[in-house]
């Protein structure tokens, strides 16, 4: 960690290079978004839920496969606890005991002698679903608005707020995009859930508390270094705070990463979404959040 002990990176002088970068990332996960569509699971947009239990373990990609074409749509398809037992979504406007039937013949098919139990059987209807989706957005939103007031606040600038918010909105726009794009390749479930909003909200909670770690140094240096030019103040405070964000995210990567290789395949889209905001968060705090304070905090000082 030498490379660490005393940096002194020009991390604003580069603010136009990341701006290209994240504008790029960021107009290309509105298109993706606007032409591809969000790629909503069941609890979003409705449908029917089982969870079977098998005698004998299963393969959930060949169970996949095989009920495809009878059910007329891919379903969603995850072990459950054990290699034995599956959570099976599917988004259908069958009746949900023929949907049954249906799924079990199919099992009785591909899989003869190995005595399958149903556990559960649910009906997500569309009004719970789009009341789950609005209660997902004001949840973003409220946590978006209560951050711009802490930080507001807190380091009693406006530009602060602008800084740190459009840092989180940057991060979970990017990655939303990318779920969007790898809705039709990843061999894992990459659909908006409830999990799915969580691991948003862990996203935001996580680049915060990076951006409010810089944005406390930038707060102590303006005191302590009442001379020293705006800009220099913030990349001081940036490589102050190099080693304990670097450090950080690596661990905290080192962790998530690890969760989505052994963490079966349930927390795998949630998993991954971390991984992605670890990367991007650590990125934006270093690279956006303090370049807009600069920009802003100049046009606030030539505007008066």
């Amino acid at each position: 960690m030498r490379w660490f002990e005393s940096p002194s990176f020009d991390f604003i002088k580069a603010h136009q290079i990341a701006y290209f970068v994240s504008g790029t990332l960021m107009i290309g996960s509105i298109v993706a978004i606007l032409t591809l569509g969000i790629n909503y699971g069941i609890d979003f947009r409705g449908g029917q839920e089982f969870v079977f239990e098998f005698e004998q373990p299963v393969d959930v990609v060949e169970l996949r496969s095989a009920l495809t074409e009878p059910l007329g749509s891919v379903p969603e398809i995850k072990l459950f606890g054990s290699d034995r037992e599956i959570l099976l979504r599917i988004d259908t406007e069958v009746d949900i005991t023929q949907t049954r039937e249906l799924i079990l013949s199919n099992f009785e098919t591909l899989y003869p002698g190995n005595t399958v139990t149903v556990e559960k059987t649910d009906l997500v209807g569309p009004r719970f679903a789009e009341d789950l989706k609005r209660g997902a957005l004001y949840s973003i939103i409220f946590a978006m608005a209560v951050v711009f007031i802490y930080i507001f606040i807190r380091f009693k600038g406006w530009y602060f707020s602008a800084g740190a918010i459009a840092a989180l909105f940057h991060d979970v726009l990017i990655v939303l995009g990318i779920f969007t794009v790898m809705a039709e390749v990843a061999t894992f479930d990459v659909s908006i859930n409830q999990a799915m909003i969580a691991a948003f909200l862990t996203i935001v909670g996580y680049s915060l508390n990076d951006t409010v770690v810089v944005f406390d140094r930038i707060r102590e240096n303006s005191i302590i270094y009442k001379t020293m030019n705006f800009k220099d103040m913030i990349n001081k405070s940036l490589n102050d705070t190099l080693s304990r964000t670097v450090i950080t995210s690596v661990t905290t990567l080192f962790v998530v990463t690890v969760l989505f290789i052994f963490g079966g395949e349930v927390l795998k889209g949630f998993a991954f979404a971390l991984v992605l905001g670890v990367i991007i968060g650590t990125y934006s705090s270093l690279f956006i959040a303090s370049s807009i304070v600069v920009e802003l905090q100049k046009r606030a000082m030539k505007a008066n």
